[in-house]
């Protein structure tokens, strides 16, 4: 029997520090006992000697000094896994809330990980197809890969999200592919767009889901990422699944991060986040990846809302650094009607170059992607051109680059939420596009394509 205390001395906000205490280790679980014999679930966050500061996952209501009893469990935080998980809702710390019975465990998993070793990770190098033409065109999803999305408040990641956890697919690949989907902070409305998004489409089936409401403890936050990031350690090395992991928001999880950091009195660091914050970033990042003997892989799309649109905020900043790219989302895109807006210039897949090709996607995917940004990036400069001097200062050259970049944006990206195309639809819609410029402008792309696929006007 765990043994009581009853010497807490001081509660604040979220923390508890309770004095007289021995053999108790950092992360360790602990429950506090009201009088009414109510339980919260808490866990150790700092040991100074007997002094143990405790991080509750509810609200400090009701807990009085006197009369409430401590007990450690002498274990860290624990999922119970098992393939039964699949098609099922979660809270933030794994309990089922979709009416559903508690998952019967295979094993329970300590969700703090164990870091991979780098020299077990397989270099990721096979394509993932969204769906999304201006993912898979343009800025290519490897197996294994972080690739986060930038996104601003009132843009439509929620969309994007749901999309991709519907379309994603490995191809040719007969091994199973499960999506781990976690929200942080989110209202109920957008938790019911996630739940019945997945159930209409039947991708629920093959969908774990963590939800934490925006009206849910801080702690919750905190752990729900940790929580998804374990049961796709289950499913990928255990069960040998591709395993897509999108979590959204990580705005809100790193708000909570600062929340109980202020809370520890702790010395802030860029706009008021934790010092550790980079680090405590990366140990989530850093599980993704695929490994040597293992065919299971866990791939990463983290979905952020940039404060003020500000790609140098500490949170997208450090999330950059981390991951191999980024996807954009742009507000201009979005008044103009785009769906989904994503900006195709300023974002970048790092292993796009690994993930194409012969045997991949197609021989000639390389060629297009270059040309494609090279034609939409002069043809954004002769729109930008014709609104300061007026078309009549712009070459015919320059009127069809123009031409190519409105047609690019209206048929390319902007191609809906429930639009799932084929990487070879995406290709083909991109030869469509280059036809517009005449074959002596597509310097990037050698003559044997040209020959297959350019369409003469």
């Amino acid at each position: 029997m765990p043994k009581e205390y009853r010497t807490i001395s001081e509660v604040a906000g979220p923390l508890v520090l309770i004095r007289g205490v021995d053999d108790v280790a950092y992360n360790e679980l602990g429950e506090i006992e009201l009088r009414n014999g109510e339980k919260k679930r808490c866990r150790v966050l700092e040991v100074n000697g007997t002094d143990v500061l405790v991080q509750l996952f509810e609200s400090s209501t009701g807990i009085n000094l006197s009369d409430s009893k401590v007990r450690f469990l002498g274990k860290q935080m624990e999922l119970g896994v098992s393939e039964d998980m699949l098609g099922r809702v979660f809270d933030g710390l794994g309990r089922p809330v979709d009416g559903g019975a508690p998952i019967i465990p295979e094993k329970r998993m300590d969700v703090n990980g164990t870091p991979m070793n780098p020299a077990a990770r397989l270099y990721p190098q096979e394509f993932i197809q969204t769906g999304v033409s201006a993912i898979d065109g343009l800025n290519t999803l490897v197996r294994g890969q972080k690739l986060p999305i930038f996104s601003a408040s009132g843009l439509p990641h929620a969309e994007l999200a749901a999309q991709i956890a519907r379309q994603a697919k490995v191809r040719g690949s007969d091994d199973k592919f499960a999506v781990v989907f976690a929200a942080m902070g989110i209202t109920f409305e957008e938790s019911d767009y996630f739940v019945k998004s997945f159930k209409e489409t039947g991708a629920i089936d093959r969908t774990v889901m963590f939800t934490n409401l925006a009206n849910d403890p801080a702690i919750e936050r905190i752990a729900t990422p940790k929580m998804a990031m374990t049961a796709a350690e289950y499913l990928a090395f255990d069960r040998g699944m591709h395993v897509l992991v999108i979590m959204t928001d990580i705005t809100n999880y790193a708000d909570a991060l600062r929340e109980v950091s202020a809370a520890r009195k702790e010395v802030p660091a860029r706009r008021g986040y934790p010092g550790y914050m980079y680090t405590d970033l990366a140990s989530i990042y850093e599980r993704a990846g695929r490994q040597y003997e293992k065919n299971g892989s866990i791939t990463l799309i983290p979905i952020l809302s940039m404060p003020e649109d500000d790609k140098t905020h500490p949170i997208p900043d450090l999330t950059g650094y981390i991951t191999e790219g980024q996807i954009i989302l742009s507000r201009e895109l979005y008044r103009k009607g785009i769906t989904p807006p994503i900006d195709v210039l300023p974002s970048l897949s790092r292993l796009k170059d690994k993930g194409i090709g012969e045997g991949k996607t197609r021989a000639d995917h390389s060629n297009t992607m270059n040309q494609l940004f090279s034609a939409y990036a002069r043809g954004k400069e002769c729109k930008e051109l014709m609104v300061i001097l007026g078309e009549a200062a712009l070459t015919d050259i320059d009127k069809l680059y123009a031409k190519f970049a409105e047609a690019f944006e209206q048929e390319y990206v902007s191609q809906g939420n429930y639009t799932d195309r084929s990487i070879e639809e995406t290709l083909d819609a991109g030869w469509k596009l280059l036809s517009i410029l005449p074959r002596s402008e597509l310097k990037r792309i050698s003559d044997e394509f040209l020959d297959l696929y350019y369409i003469e006007k």
